[in-house]
């Protein structure tokens, strides 16, 4: 391992820090996340790099910096004894997984406890009871959390087809450990039944190393509403509202909103009550997220509970005004839950559109390139939360996420139209994103209306499909986003110094 170091922040926070030192266990925008409330609360901060990252944006923000090895740069990041022992050759007394990687690994928090550092997240035993889908379905029923009718694992297949069978059709097959839709197939007849649990188990063998699946009756048209909740690991435990994250493809969110659309206050005040019941049963320290479908009827079931920080927590932070990494260290630190229910309060609403490099008019195929102009929208109602630089190499080394566009609006029609306009002004050249796709999103006349559910983009495929662009507007918008470019400007006009240095203050 190598490590270069900075001068820590010289602000002064306003209480005593809870923590001296953290090593963020992750890269991209979640660390660059991190680092900003770290520098907020005083608390020196330390980022983990594989030496392909060496120049990322993360390494620069963090007051301190140290290479990790591994053969891909993945495979450093799910090195947990190594960064431990980063976290303790730098004197950092807690570890902020993010999410992703090591974020909801058991092993991994327990070896950070038996090295007398803090996880900034739930307990190990807790992380490995949510972790497995059957036995967190198992423990929510059992605390009067709805489920829906499901099958568990045998042992035989025959006689899991047979049972399956049974509850009726359509249905869902699903890993029990598994996530991010891997391992997952929709039944809708006893003909297909046996071959999609085949196929399901051998996808979990080869993703998680688990050929467990479980069925259970699959809800047509089902919303994805989740929870944010906050517990203190002593049986309190309080949730922030939920968010709608309905808008997916290949069972993974690209647009997300707080609070969710067109939820009746009744509905919204059960489904919250559920997951602060879980949360407290289940005696959670941390923050942690309760995920339920929703049916067209009102009936909802709990899907899973995930043990960390979630991609889409921005949303929640800007409609309740409540920083959750702060949140995080303060419970990691024995310092209890930041507000009391009665405090927490839902003011406008924000939609959070995932910026990625991959190609809706081929299936969103992942993409790859260069960053050549990046130019982001800026209001006060913005957070562009990213870790990209011109010049940077998307690679598929990593997810394809890139960035993330929050937008806050005094309503959803609000948020709508500033989202809407903001993805419209954000630029970014040299790889093929979904920014076009996700303004197309926006503007359906079904999400608009909230006519949301998690097929919405099969179902509008048409729809959102992108029209043909004829050569003279390409170029024409080429031309212009170059022109935006400062350095190509003075190049192409010849400015001569010192007007060129000068930059932008000039008459």
């Amino acid at each position: 391992m190598t490590r270069h170091v900075v001068a820590p922040s010289a602000e002064t926070p306003l209480a005593p820090a809870p923590f001296l030192k953290v090593l963020i266990a992750n890269r991209g925008e979640i660390a660059c996340r991190v680092i900003r409330t770290l520098r907020e609360m005083g608390i020196a901060s330390v980022a983990i790099h594989h030496r392909v990252e060496s120049g990322a944006r993360h390494v620069r923000m963090a007051d301190e910096a140290i290479e990790i090895a591994g053969d891909t740069p993945v495979a450093a990041h799910l090195d947990g004894n190594q960064i431990v022992a980063a976290a303790l050759s730098c004197g950092a007394d807690a570890i902020h997984p993010g999410y992703g990687f090591l974020s909801e690994n058991a092993g991994f928090a327990e070896a950070i406890a038996r090295a007398g550092l803090t996880f900034i997240g739930p307990d190990a035993e807790t992380i490995g009871l949510m972790g497995d889908k059957i036995s967190a379905r198992n423990f929510a029923q059992a605390h009067g959390v709805p489920v829906a009718p499901s099958v568990m694992p045998t042992g035989d297949i025959e006689v899991f087809v047979e049972q399956a069978a049974a509850i009726g059709f359509p249905l869902l097959i699903k890993a029990a450990a598994g996530g991010g839709g891997k391992g997952m197939n929709i039944v809708r007849s006893a003909s297909e039944l046996k071959e999609a649990a085949r196929i399901a188990t051998s996808e979990a063998k080869r993703y998680f190393g688990d050929g467990r699946v479980y069925a259970e009756t699959y809800v047509e048209r089902p919303r994805h509403i989740e929870v944010q909740v906050l517990g203190d690991g002593q049986g309190n435990a309080i949730h922030l509202f939920e968010r709608e994250c309905s808008v997916q493809r290949r069972f993974q969110k690209i647009v997300e909103e707080a609070p969710a659309a067109s939820l009746l206050p009744e509905l919204r005040d059960e489904i919250c009550a559920a997951a602060v019941k879980l949360a407290a049963a289940a005696r959670y320290k941390n923050a942690g997220t309760v995920e339920f479908i929703l049916g067209a009827d009102g009936r909802f079931f709990f899907l899973e509970m995930n043990t960390r920080l979630q991609v889409e927590h921005p949303v929640t932070e800007m409609i309740t005004g409540l920083d959750l990494v702060r949140a995080q260290l303060e419970i990691a630190a024995g310092r209890g839950l930041p507000a009391t229910q009665e405090e927490v309060v839902i003011a406008g609403h924000a939609i959070e559109c995932r910026i990625c490099a991959e190609d809706p008019g081929r299936d969103f195929m992942p993409e790859t390139g260069a960053i050549q102009y990046l130019g982001v929208p800026e209001a006060p109602f913005i957070r562009f939360e990213n870790a990209l630089q011109n010049g940077q190499k998307i690679t598929a080394d990593f997810d394809p996420m890139l960035a993330k566009l929050v937008v806050y609006g005094a309503d959803r029609n609000e948020a709508i139209d500033r989202s809407g306009a903001a993805l419209h002004e954000l630029a970014l050249l040299g790889v093929t994103t979904n920014t076009d796709y996700l303004a197309r999103v926006l503007d359906h006349p079904a999400f608009r209306s909230g006519s949301l559910h998690t097929g919405f983009v099969a179902e509008h495929a048409s729809a959102l499909a992108a029209g043909e662009i004829d050569t003279a507007t390409l170029d024409n918008a080429l031309i212009a986003a170059a022109l935006g470019f400062r350095e190509f400007h003075d190049m192409a006009f010849d400015v001569p110094e010192p007007h060129a240095t000068i930059g932008y203050w000039r008459n």
